[in-house]
């Protein structure tokens, strides 16, 4: 295959830079606690400092892999496939989602929300970065709000977000790991004194697990 041939199917979604893809608990968020099988799809310009998987960024360095075999697999482990990155919305997911959705699996997305929407999705965590904001749609059609936070400027940022999304959407706020024994202790104030938001925790981290 050509590279001109190659990219034409990674343009179509029908090829995916994966990164990688295993089968765990969910860590985070409403689902936090169930099994998953999560596949992380390279290539993210949003560009988080605090970012715990930086070696994602690149796409170039993830292998174009063809979207059939990663629903082939992933569908061994799991009825539930989180699509994660990087920012998987840098691609067309409906390729990869069409095929999931044949199959009979849940299908939920992990994304920053700062690119169009794309693919057929049961659960959509949306957590917005201030580098490139979330896109009117991604707002609309978030099932939850997960706004991470790093400084106190954080709960500000948090507030804007929250202000956009739709009413049905759970909102959680989640400590930066490196920050997380600073600011626990302002983020369980915060959500008592606003109880609209719910605490998330990297659960898997204290597990030691994916």
């Amino acid at each position: 295959m050509t590279r001109r041939e190659q990219q034409k199917l990674i343009d179509r979604g029908l090829l995916l830079p994966l990164m990688e893809e295993f089968y765990t608990i969910q860590g985070e968020g409403f689902h936090k606690g169930t099994a998953a099988y999560f596949v992380r799809i390279g290539g993210c310009d949003v560009g988080c400092h605090w970012c715990d998987v930086k070696e994602s960024w690149l796409a170039e360095l993830h292998p174009p892999t063809e979207t059939q075999k990663i629903v082939d697999n992933a569908v061994k482990y799991s009825s539930t496939i989180v699509v994660t990155g990087g920012e998987p919305l840098m691609w067309d997911m409906n390729p990869l989602t069409e095929q999931l959705k044949a199959k009979g699996v849940q299908t939920h997305i992990e994304t920053s929300g700062a690119y169009d929407l794309s693919g057929n999705w049961d659960w959509i965590c949306l957590s917005p970065k201030k580098n490139k904001l979330p896109t009117k749609e991604v707002f609309a059609k978030a099932h939850e709000l997960k706004c991470i936070i790093y400084n106190k400027d954080d709960f500000r940022f948090a507030e804007e977000q929250a202000e956009q999304v739709n009413d049905d959407c759970i909102l959680y706020l989640q400590p930066e790991w490196s920050k997380r024994d600073k600011m626990m202790p302002q983020i369980v104030d915060y959500v008592m004194a606003n109880p609209k938001w719910k605490v998330s925790l990297q659960t898997h981290k204290y597990l030691n697990i994916p």
